[in-house]
């Protein structure tokens, strides 16, 4: 998820960031070049939305240059400014620099995630180090941080409203996080070190793009396919047409095509490959391994640390979080941990069952986990996902998830054909409010394609805010769902209809905002509260009311059955071990790497002695092995923070337990509560304060443990 005003995104040094490449550097000896117009101010309806018509490649890097310095012209403007520091000249001035240096940001972001084709990777390997180096001229201000302390100091500042106060305290705090009280040597070195760890995120998530473009298991043996539902079996036949092998079957190296192979394949050897092949991205050994790279982040993060003050960089990520410290996640993990490797025991030994009745003669390895996972499902829950998958039609799924808003919160969504997209495959949508006032855009782009991340996610191009006048929030969703025939419908697996949801939840908490300063607006909450609301959506996917509504088969129309659903209801905490282990194990591999004190680290050695310490069960991998673990090496913005989804998930359950209690998840009153306590108001209130409003109180863990099937006890 992405979704930072750009200020913050300097700040956390999240964004895209490294050294500059001649061979792309469009600004020739000091000449000035003429302005592109990717910086002018966004035209258009809806107070202006994001030209893509008129991005041209080649411009990015020149136009980044200006930008850039505009930027630090607006800010010499606030540091310099000689009437004294108020909170309106310092504070709320600083949330309004840089804009066209954001809007330029967010177009490129797009195209990083969504395009990386062509000259994107070296344009990014040259941008990444200078927005790096301006996030540290700010923060390396003395004059501006002067200023900033002067507010913090004043006693203007018992006069502000609480929002204000708190927005007041995240920069002051975040300046000095940023060494704005370092000496001017060490503020040098510090600079140094961001610098190169942009370049370094950005080769990360290249050597990682790279792996999962350029590894294709192929199929041109139709026996092969045995145990595949037909819908798997033509979109693996649409990839080999599109890379040129019509009449064979291509397994790209996404999670979305390994999934179905290792669930549904009858032929062992095929899933193995498989399995191989995406779970080594990252680690082949090859100019595309990234152990080096890591090793060279860990130990610059924990140098920055210790030049900061802090004893890891797991200590310094933490300090704004709910958590604020590394031992308050371990405490959470392993209360969770050691239940959900013996429900992986009780799990295994369900599948090695059916294994020896079979006469497979195996012993349950990692590319079988899922396979047996389903034959178990069968037997125990008469539920075969093969039977639920021709009633997830995606489109049918977007429309309930847009229905859901609508009874919630009351959003209305109207498709718009008429904006600017960056692909054919985005579509867009107007959202109004119940009294039909303009709150934002909604924008959509649910397929893979090449150059496209891997994964699900949201975007903010366009941040909340009411300074001068009202700015609405455009959002957007994207996916990387795998295109079937011309004319036919997607259809997507329960765990992506879940996925789904929860990225609309993200998007939801964007649309909702109803804040004054961008810098507080929608998701830009602490890290282990973002999850929450996107986390809690999830539950109205088998609401009975968008079950009879929009699961429908994709044939004949009717809705799935009461007798299927209630099977799916039946097995919700089926599989959980597998599920909470395999997230938990990178959760800890994160946390303990950015805590060690090891001066080097080897990767690879690192990821298996941990894992051997913790007792991982071998039948089963992480969810993210550390040489493609992307949400802690190709940013800050999760390392140290990944065990997030888990404490996020700790509120989800209690949260959805008030929904349980009030007898409906479209109970008004407790609708209201959730959008006035937590989607509305974005980071003007402390997490804690906007939780325990709705909940009436502190968050019960043991309603995440009873979520999961867990003991609590």
């Amino acid at each position: 998820m992405r979704g930072f005003h750009l200020f913050q995104r300097l700040l956390l040094i999240a964004a895209v960031c490294p050294a500059t490449i001649q061979s792309v550097n469009a600004v020739d000896n000091g000449v000035e070049q003429p302005m592109s117009a990717m910086l002018e101010p966004w035209t258009g309806p809806f107070g202006g939305v994001p030209p893509w018509n008129l991005v041209r490649q080649e411009e990015f890097v020149a136009a980044f240059d200006q930008a850039i310095d505009q930027a630090q012209q607006e800010i010499d403007a606030i540091a310099n400014n000689p009437e004294p520091p108020t909170f309106e000249n310092t504070i709320v001035a600083l949330e309004q620099a840089g804009r066209t240096l954001e809007r330029l940001d967010t177009l490129f972001s797009v195209h990083s995630s969504n395009l990386n084709l062509g000259p994107i990777p070296d344009i990014e390997r040259a941008v990444s180090p200078k927005l790096a180096e301006h996030a540290d001229k700010i923060t390396q201000n003395e004059k501006l941080f002067a200023r900033i302390e002067a507010v913090f100091q004043s006693d203007e500042k018992s006069k502000l409203t609480l929002a204000q106060q708190r927005l007041l305290d995240d920069r002051y705090r975040n300046f000095v996080r940023k060494g704005a009280k370092l000496e001017p040597d060490a503020k040098k070195k510090l600079s140094q070190i961001n610098m190169r760890l942009a370049s370094l995120f950005t080769d990360f998530s290249q050597n990682v793009l790279h792996d999962e473009q350029s590894y294709v298991t192929w199929i041109d043996d139709a026996a092969r396919l045995k145990g595949l539902p037909e819908s798997v079996v033509a979109a693996m036949a649409s990839a080999a047409k599109e890379r040129g092998k019509p009449g064979q079957w291509a397994v790209t190296n996404t999670r979305s095509s390994m999934d179905p192979v290792l669930t549904y394949a009858d032929d062992r050897p095929l899933r193995e490959e498989v399995w191989r092949t995406y779970y080594n991205r990252g680690d082949n050994g090859d100019a595309h391994d990234n152990n080096t790279l890591i090793a060279e982040i860990l130990k610059l993060r924990r140098t920055r640390a210790n030049m900061l003050g802090y004893p890891t960089h797991a200590h310094w990520r933490l300090e704004g979080t709910m958590a604020k410290t590394p031992q308050a996640t371990m405490d959470l993990m392993m209360q969770v941990w050691p239940k959900a490797v013996a429900r992986v025991q009780e799990e295994v030994a369900d599948m090695q069952k059916i294994a020896d009745e079979e006469g497979a003669k195996i012993k349950i390895e990692p590319w079988d986990y899922r396979y047996y996972a389903e034959k178990v499902r069968k037997a125990k829950y008469d539920l075969d996902f093969n039977e639920v998958k021709p009633y997830l039609q995606l489109e049918k799924l977007r429309e309930g998830m847009m229905w859901a808003a609508g009874e919630l919160f009351g959003l209305q969504f109207k498709e718009t054909t008429d904006l600017p997209v960056f692909h054919p495959d985005v579509r867009v949508w107007e959202v109004n409010d119940a009294d039909g006032n303009h709150v934002g855009l909604w924008y959509f782009d649910p397929y893979a394609r090449e150059g496209k991340r891997s994964g699900a996610w949201m975007s903010a191009y366009r941040a909340q805010e009411n300074i001068d006048q009202p700015i609405t929030t455009i959002v957007s969703n994207n996916s990387n769902f795998v295109k079937g025939a011309p004319g036919e419908p997607v259809l997507i697996s329960w765990d992506d209809a879940v996925t789904l949801f929860h990225e609309f939840g993200h998007a939801l908490h964007g649309l909702c905002s109803n804040v004054q300063y961008p810098s507080q607006s929608g998701t830009s909450v602490a890290r282990d509260y973002v999850e929450f609301p996107s986390q809690l959506l999830e539950h109205w996917l088998d609401t009975p009311e968008v079950l009879s509504r929009y699961c429908v088969h994709h044939q004949t129309g009717q809705p799935m059955p009461q007798e299927l659903a209630d099977k799916i209801a039946n097995a919700a905490t089926f599989n959980q071990g597998f599920g909470t282990v395999e997230y938990l194990a990178s959760a800890l591999i994160d946390m303990k790497l950015h805590t060690s004190d090891r001066d080097e680290i080897d990767p690879d050695a690192f990821e298996r002695e941990t894992l051997k310490e913790i007792g991982m069960p071998d039948e089963l991998p992480m969810r993210h092995r550390t040489p493609h673990f992307q949400h802690i090496f190709a940013s800050d913005s999760y390392s140290a923070g990944y065990y997030s989804y888990l404490w996020s998930d700790a509120l989800t359950a209690d949260a959805a337990e008030v929904f349980d209690e009030a007898g409906s998840y479209y109970d008004e009153a407790t609708a209201k509560r959730l959008y006035d306590s937590v989607l509305s108001v974005g980071d003007t209130i402390d997490p804690a304060d906007g939780f325990r409003a709705f909940r009436g109180r502190d968050v019960d863990t043991s309603a995440l443990l009873r979520k999961r099937g867990f003991p609590t006890k």
